[in-house]
């Protein structure tokens, strides 16, 4: 099987307005990957600024569970999760989200402080999904 690109909107409209070189997630055989995905906001069509961490993480975890549904997955088949976020002190908050998202058996994870992203947010998640 080849690699499939797989639509999300509004999503994809965003990256191409915005001419970012990538896809928001693409499916091979039996695993999805999610891009990085910043705080997006559906209802404005642009990424959220000055929201508290809290609000951007839920903003990013509803995004990926869009991109998996609209591969054909599902949050409980996310594997792997990547958190990228500027500062640790924002650890706890982060978690606080995250776990409403995968309260049961939640994937593996890593969670990256960056220095600072090139718009106005605080946190960005990736993951690879079994479909």
């Amino acid at each position: 099987m080849t690699r499939e690109v797989i639509r999300v909107e509004p999503l994809s409209t965003y990256l191409e307005r915005v001419k970012a070189p990538a896809c928001i997630a693409t499916r091979h055989n039996d695993t999805v990957y999610v891009s990085g995905l910043p705080p997006f906001d559906p209802a404005t069509g642009s990424v959220v600024v000055d929201a508290t961490v809290e609000r951007q993480t839920e903003l990013v975890l509803a995004q990926l569970k869009l991109c998996v549904e609209t591969a054909g997955s599902s949050l409980d088949q996310v594997l792997k999760c990547n958190v990228y976020c500027t500062s640790a002190e924002k650890f706890a908050a982060v978690n606080a989200i995250y776990d409403r998202y995968f309260p049961n058996n939640p994937p593996a994870r890593i969670f990256v402080c960056v220095p600072k992203w090139f718009g106005p947010f605080d946190i960005e998640i990736d993951c690879i999904a079994a479909a």
